[in-house]
């Protein structure tokens, strides 16, 4: 790397859901760094917001652009969009994801099945997709792609069927794009998350369901830790990858029993 020179200065990157929480911290980092950013969600104002206090923040360039990441259209015209404004896209975070209330499995909507399959799921399939016939045509070929797992995507909690089910095929979507994308110099990782401190993880501080039954308070860990440990995956190489990263809470209760 050349001296005074930041890991991602001049490259173009992509952070979905990255008006808030997990996301906006990992687009903070990464603009940081130096790289020029497209933060992507549903809410436009939530995204411009982001957007303009990132860019603050951090001196860099930040663009907002509203998609619906479980629609193949609207996918589509923002990588058309990324493609005619920058020319290419050498990093893709698929963060974008929802959840559906903790309820008994026999109670859950198809259509909350349907929709956090979209988001959670078809999003990250539909952006890597676009990725992937970025980067294997522009010049120099090739980028990263980074997946938000989630410790979900490999111990559910209790009441969490949908949820865990699509973390748990992102794992498999993570290792099929490693595989289909070694030959054009792609690499793609996990960073499975355990207990940001986001909106959506504030009542883990007043007690969660735990597998035994019992409702207990869980550690967090500052959003500041997840983005580091993104910047350093993207940091590498093209010849070097990390396939899965877990950045957690220390006390938090996964490993072990209890």
């Amino acid at each position: 790397m050349t001296e005074g020179r930041r890991p991602g200065e001049g490259k173009i990157a992509l952070v979905t859901g990255g008006g808030s929480g997990v996301g906006r911290g990992i687009a903070r980092g990464l603009s940081a760094e130096g790289y020029v950013l497209v933060i992507t969600g549903r809410r436009p104002d939530v995204l411009e917001a982001a957007a303009a206090e990132i860019a603050a923040g951090t001196g860099g360039i930040v663009r907002a652009i509203t998609c619906d990441v479980g629609d193949p259209g609207q996918v589509a015209a923002l990588f058309g969009a990324i493609r005619t404004e920058f020319g290419r896209l050498d990093l893709l975070v698929n963060n974008a994801g929802s959840t559906v209330p903790p309820v008994p499995l026999e109670e859950v909507t198809f259509e909350q099945w349907s929709g956090i399959l979209a988001a959670n799921l078809t999003g990250a399939f539909l952006c890597t997709q676009q990725a992937f016939r970025l980067m294997k045509t522009q010049e120099p070929r090739g980028g990263r792609i980074i997946n938000n797992g989630s410790i979900s995507a490999t111990t559910p909690r209790p009441n969490s069927a949908p949820y865990s089910s699509t973390k748990h095929a992102i794992t498999g979507l993570t290792k099929s794009t490693a595989l289909d994308g070694r030959p054009f110099d792609i690499a793609c990782g996990q960073i499975d998350i355990g207990n940001a401190a986001t909106d959506m993880t504030q009542k883990m501080s007043s007690g969660v369901l735990q597998a035994n039954g019992e409702i207990a308070a869980e550690p967090t860990i500052p959003v500041e830790h997840v983005a580091e440990a993104v910047v350093y995956m993207a940091s590498l190489p093209l010849s070097a990858n990390v396939l899965t990263m877990t950045v957690m809470a220390t006390k938090m209760p996964l490993v072990g029993r209890g």
